[in-house]
């Protein structure tokens, strides 16, 4: 039990800094929904999502072969990390300036005529993000989990303190003639720009400090290093290609799909700020999920040559399903006070019943995660890629064929599909490959359940909005009932190990 402890005690910091920094980046939702129009949230869910789509090129997989190669290839940690950061600053630099000059076509590409500016931005937005991997992973591999946790609070308190002062204060102190209108540039007709101009300030400052924290760097570019790496990550580039493809196509998609008038009163960019301002309430699961992965990631690699390792990954699996199929019943069967206390203004509530499914799918993306450390081990990671592409492609197919007809259902789908068959593919081969003794039925059983009393819980109601809200909140003991009386004794082996003085 002492791995998994250690694992869990890990997922907290990692946790505390992603849900602390999150809820307070999450708070801008409601800065975005009252202060911005709805097609600003439209072009912000657009763009955000052709940053994620570009940000795993711009780091193609090199964070995990850095894990790789700094643990399990007799070479010099030191060595690694120079030769990684270096080529990763180096293609950054180059993907970057081919971004800021192509910026017009892709400006136009994307309906954003005469604003190219947007598109320089997310050039250097994504340099930054580039440069800073892989000094993220190294505070991650040497468990410095509070500089780490502390860096990710800064950056994300930056951003919002950047969101405010240009969406609220400035505004604010112009309207009451405390400033002159066209302060230092200000532009009243700018929304998603300022988004943009906050997320880059804050990454941008927050770089040397970074740098610093993880040890600075010698410039170098190994061939004897730098070509097994290459080799390794490159599956993983085509992976996580991919992979964001599964997250983000519906977002980028969404309202290049829809037919006009599809919603009554909304434009397409509008539906699509709905869409993904829903989207958005589905991020707790994320955040757990993204804690996980900082913690387990090294540890898993860390754990590879213990010979009990299979029976460890198959417990910390069993545990992840456990929680998060918890969280999933808590927050589905509390939508009906958080969706409103974050969606501030009229005509976003009705996409609220699309986050139980959006849920499930980020819960089958934290399985996927457990299930492929068998191909990460193994150096087999061109299966990744295979799998990752089936997953893409099933879902642009249900995105192409139930956007026009189901609209957000059909989105928010994609999302769930896409997941679903990786679980599925991940699994069978590594099984073959990797066999690792997962509670296979309990975990499938577990997860059937809890995805039932979420959408159970989302729309019963009884007319009292306290007699609904104690029968929904029930419905969580009741899981966590079935939970122990199938669990007892490993729960409570787990509580008495766990109560033992050290």
């Amino acid at each position: 039990m002492s791995n998994l402890k250690n694992l869990a005690s890990q997922t907290a910091v990692y946790g505390l800094s992603s849900i602390l920094g999150r809820s307070i980046n999450f708070l801008l939702i409601i800065v975005y929904t009252a202060y911005l129009s709805k097609e600003d949230l439209g072009a912000f869910t657009g763009i955000y999502a052709l940053i994620g789509f570009l940000n795993i090129i711009f780091t193609y997989g090199m964070e995990t072969a850095f894990f790789r190669f700094s643990t399990g290839k007799n070479l010099d940690p030191k060595k690694v990390y120079n030769n990684s950061q270096s080529l990763l600053l180096t293609s950054s630099l180059i993907l970057g300036s081919f971004l800021y000059l192509g910026a017009p076509l892709l400006a136009d590409w994307m309906d954003y005529p005469g604003q190219a500016y947007l598109f320089r931005w997310s050039a250097l937005l994504l340099t930054f993000d580039a440069i800073l991997a892989i000094p993220f992973a190294k505070l991650r591999l040497d468990n410095k989990a509070f500089t780490f946790a502390g860096a990710k609070i800064l950056n994300i308190l930056l951003n919002v303190g950047f969101n405010l002062i240009f969406i609220i204060l400035i505004p604010y102190l112009i309207s009451n003639d405390f400033i002159q209108d066209g302060f230092w540039g200000y532009r009243n007709d700018w929304g998603v720009e300022y988004i943009l101009l906050a997320n880059l300030f804050a990454n941008g400052l927050i770089v040397p400090w970074v740098w610093w924290k993880a040890g600075m760097f010698q410039y170098q570019l190994n061939s004897t290093i730098i070509r097994p790496m290459w080799k390794y990550s490159l599956p993983l580039l085509f992976m996580g290609l991919a992979g964001v493809t599964n997250e983000l196509i519906s977002r980028l998609l969404f309202e290049y799909l829809l037919p006009e008038n599809y919603f009554s009163g909304l434009s397409s960019r509008e539906a699509a700020g709905v869409f993904g301002a829903n989207f958005k309430l589905a991020i707790l699961m994320n955040l757990v999920i993204q804690a996980f992965k900082y913690a387990a990631e090294p540890f898993f690699f860390k754990k590879s040559s213990d010979k009990n390792s299979p029976i460890l990954y198959a417990k910390v699996m069993h545990a992840f399903i456990l929680f998060c199929t918890i969280l999933m019943i808590a927050i589905s069967v509390n939508l009906h006070w958080i969706g409103p206390l974050f969606l501030r203004r009229p005509g976003y509530e009705e996409g609220l019943f699309i986050v139980p499914i959006l849920l499930m799918g980020y819960l089958l993306l934290g399985v996927y995660f457990n299930l492929s450390i068998w191909f990460k081990i193994t150096d087999q990671t061109k299966y990744s890629f295979w799998i990752t592409l089936i997953g893409a492609l099933v879902s642009i197919a249900i995105i192409w064929a139930l956007v026009p007809i189901w609209g957000f259902f059909g989105a928010s789908l994609s999302t769930l599909g896409c997941y679903l068959i990786m679980c599925v593919l991940c699994y069978s081969y590594g099984q073959k490959f990797y066999p690792i003794p997962y509670q296979t039925g309990k975990d499938i059983f577990f997860l059937i359940l809890a995805f039932l009393i979420s959408y159970a819980g989302f729309y019963l109601e009884l007319g009292s909005p306290m007699l609904s809200f104690l029968l929904k909140n029930s419905l969580i003991l009741l899981f966590m009932g079935i939970i122990w009386v199938l669990e007892k004794d490993q729960l409570k082996t787990y509580f008495k190990s766990n109560s033992e003085p050290r």
